[in-house]
């Protein structure tokens, strides 16, 4: 199976790619600057994930798609998810794995809100969150087989094995999770084909 990667030189998709390596993948990556990569098996595609041609380019006799891009400070996902679902869908792509944030989850106290609509959220500053609901939102409507990894407090660590994971909600109770587990997690997803068209906490 051949994975384009988006995020690759990032925390989780660094860890994401080292996965996919490690499992004999054809990896084709999309990065600003192609110095950063090198590696067996890996296409490096230079250019920039707000473009269709570059993602198309970086999509070429892909399988699947899996996403770790942050939301850069800016406007990022909101602008490249519409993007990457056009040139998924000329591709004949179905299969996307993204990495989201607890925040996009429904509360459990306000069933009605998601997490950082409501009083569960410590976050003053929601507009990650809102890019990543703009994710979700894309997704949702898109015909894609789509899973959205939705860690909490994310620090940098090795991959344990050992976390817990709820579909559309956090686990009750966790408060982080490191980036090699979920990037083990949202590896498992895209191998097994686990969770489509799910929000998926994941926490320890």
């Amino acid at each position: 199976m051949k994975i384009c990667l988006l995020g690759s030189t990032g925390r989780t998709g660094s860890a994401i790619l080292k996965l996919l390596q490690e499992n004999s993948h054809e990896i084709s990556v999309l990065v600003r600057d192609k110095d950063k990569l090198s590696g067996e098996l890996i296409d490096i595609v230079e250019g920039d994930a707000r473009s269709k041609q570059d993602l198309l380019n970086a999509m070429e006799n892909c399988d699947a798609v899996v996403s770790a891009l942050s939301t850069d400070g800016g406007d990022l996902l909101s602008q490249a998810m519409p993007l990457i679902i056009e040139a998924m869908e000329e591709k004949k792509i179905k299969r996307i794995v993204t990495i989201g944030t607890a925040g996009i989850l429904q509360s459990r106290t306000e069933p009605h809100l998601l997490r950082y609509e409501s009083s569960e959220s410590r976050r003053k500053l929601t507009r990650a969150a809102e890019e990543h609901r703009a994710v979700y939102e894309s997704l949702r409507k898109s015909g894609l087989d789509w899973t959205i990894v939705c860690p909490t407090y994310l620090p940098e660590g090795p991959a344990t094995g050992t976390y817990r994971m709820e579909e559309d909600r956090l686990p009750e109770g966790g408060s982080s999770i490191s980036t090699g587990d979920t990037s083990e997690f949202a590896y498992r997803c895209l191998a097994e084909g686990l969770h489509i068209g799910k929000r998926v906490g994941i926490a320890y």
